[in-house]
């Protein structure tokens, strides 16, 4: 007797064969990049937690020194860890290309960069005076470690390096945390409800390094980024906004630390 369709149930096995798939992408995806930096800022929140003396009283230092007093040994370590924390990105990238996708899709790329540069400037300005507002509150009531941006030698490349780290930081988790979280969750039938808490506690959980205040000031910027996202369907200027924010907390510091009272440092 010949079978000219397909059984119903081979369709089914075909479907969970699929979601499966994209489940363990998005999962080593995450394991690669940001899922990996939220379990290590809970180990390290934990440490924080339990060791004598307050929050306030320890310091989280983002960008230090590879190689002190060896400032062109420094340099490459900096360079090679600015270059491969974006190699996820790239993974993002490709594995949009096996569905015949780019990271265009997530809004990432070059054709519309002046209301993204637009857009982005003023979410940075908006998120920028309320966060440093919520971090020194935070920190005052001892619900954050003293968050130090910048560590680095007074070199000739500290500031383009403080940048660029920036850029990368901004690309990688918007990319990443919103843009292609955000899709695969829908793949996998999470609802719009559960996929935007999932994305804005993944982004407060990598950063729960800097204490209680990190994770909650991180995670409601999530919930914001993950709204403008749905809105503009373009993580563009969520990577500018990013970009400005780091940028101005790094070089920021690098200026202004030891110079102003209502700056803590370390």
């Amino acid at each position: 007797m010949r079978v000219d369709a397909e059984p119903a149930g081979g369709s089914l096995l075909e479907e969970r064969t699929a979601r499966r798939t994209l489940r363990d992408e998005t999962l080593l995806v995450l394991a690669l990049s940001l899922g990996a930096s939220g379990v290590s800022a809970l180990i390290s929140f934990v440490g924080s937690v339990t060791k004598p003396g307050g929050l306030k009283d320890q310091a989280a230092t983002l960008n230090a020194s590879a190689a002190p007093g060896r400032p062109w040994l420094d340099l490459a370590w900096q360079l090679f860890g600015i270059a491969t924390a974006l190699v996820p990105v790239a993974l993002v990238a490709h594995l949009l290309l096996r569905e015949r996708q780019s990271l265009r899709t997530l809004g990432f790329d070059r054709t519309r960069p002046w209301p993204d540069l637009g857009r982005g400037a003023v979410i940075a300005a908006v998120i920028g005076s309320t966060g440093i507002a919520f971090y020194l509150a935070a920190r005052g009531l001892g619900f954050n470690l003293t968050v130090v941006p910048e560590a680095l030698p007074d070199v000739w490349w500290k500031y383009p390096v403080l940048v660029l780290s920036a850029v990368q930081n901004a690309v990688l988790e918007e990319v990443i945390v919103v843009g292609y979280l955000l899709r695969r969750l829908g793949q996998l039938g999470w609802s719009p409800g559960a996929a935007l808490i999932g994305s804005a506690v993944l982004r407060g959980s990598y950063h729960l390094y800097q204490g209680i205040g990190g994770f909650l000031g991180n995670m409601a910027m999530g919930l914001v980024f993950v709204l403008l996202y749905r809105r503009w369907g373009r993580v563009g200027p969520l990577v500018v906004a990013h970009s400005l924010l780091d940028i101005g907390a790094f070089v920021g510091y690098a200026l202004l630390a030891g110079k102003v009272d209502w700056l803590p440092t370390a």
